[in-house]
């Protein structure tokens, strides 16, 4: 198995989409060779505890309602392509994504992290959940059977939020500057919401290549 690494945030709609892409692909290789890890990165690192208005949030991000429009066709056009339906008429709240990226990695200690990755993806972009609320984050585990509260007091406790934050820096340090971001084998990034095609590709060549070597 092959470890591929795929930093990302819960709240990125290119990262849903290149997750959509990847899983239909992994769907057609059910052989495939990775071992999937999901890393931080936060798209916005300074963003208040309690999160903002997602309207006002992005009016200022992309310099008024216009900018926002025009910013998100692409992200429409191309998730209505992979299947998706993303609601963002539902969406109210932009929230701070740290405790959502803490459940990730507590979730990779009980093999539960795509799971999870699933869940929260689903919660923001279909459902609309704020996803920087400690309920919801302690609902979503509970619906991939891990201890709704144990996550609850871990969330309160503050547990593994400045390891979050580290390798949050770590990844910037080391180039990662967008999301999604995948690293085949600690040598080889894939940067973007890659088509089905190119992954297809990607591992039938390292099938290949095992093959070759075999």
């Amino acid at each position: 198995m092959l470890k591929l690494y795929i930093f990302s945030d819960p709240v990125c709609p290119w990262c849903y989409i290149g997750k959509a892409r990847l899983d239909r692909a992994l769907e057609q290789r059910p052989n495939h060779p990775f071992d999937i890890e999901w890393h931080p990165f936060m798209l916005n690192p300074d963003m208040p505890a309690g999160g903002m208005d997602r309207r006002a949030y992005l009016e200022a991000k992309f310099g008024g309602k216009e900018g926002a429009v025009q910013a998100y066709m692409p992200v429409v056009r191309e998730a209505e392509a992979s299947g998706l339906n993303i609601n963002f008429d539902a969406i109210a709240h932009q929230p701070n994504t740290l405790d959502a990226h803490r459940l990730i990695h507590w979730a990779g200690l009980e093999q539960r992290q795509t799971a999870i990755v699933s869940r929260l993806f689903k919660a923001y972009f279909v459902e609309g959940r704020d996803i920087g609320d400690r309920g919801v984050l302690a609902d979503i585990a509970e619906g991939a059977e891990m201890d709704r509260e144990m996550i609850l007091r871990l969330l309160e406790s503050g547990a593994d939020a400045d390891d979050i934050r580290a390798r949050d820096i770590d990844a910037r340090e080391k180039g990662v500057n967008a999301v999604p971001t995948f690293v085949i084998a600690n040598q080889h990034v894939v940067p973007g919401a890659q088509p089905t095609d190119l992954w297809l590709k990607v591992i039938d060549e390292i099938a290949a290549q095992v093959q070759g070597t075999a």
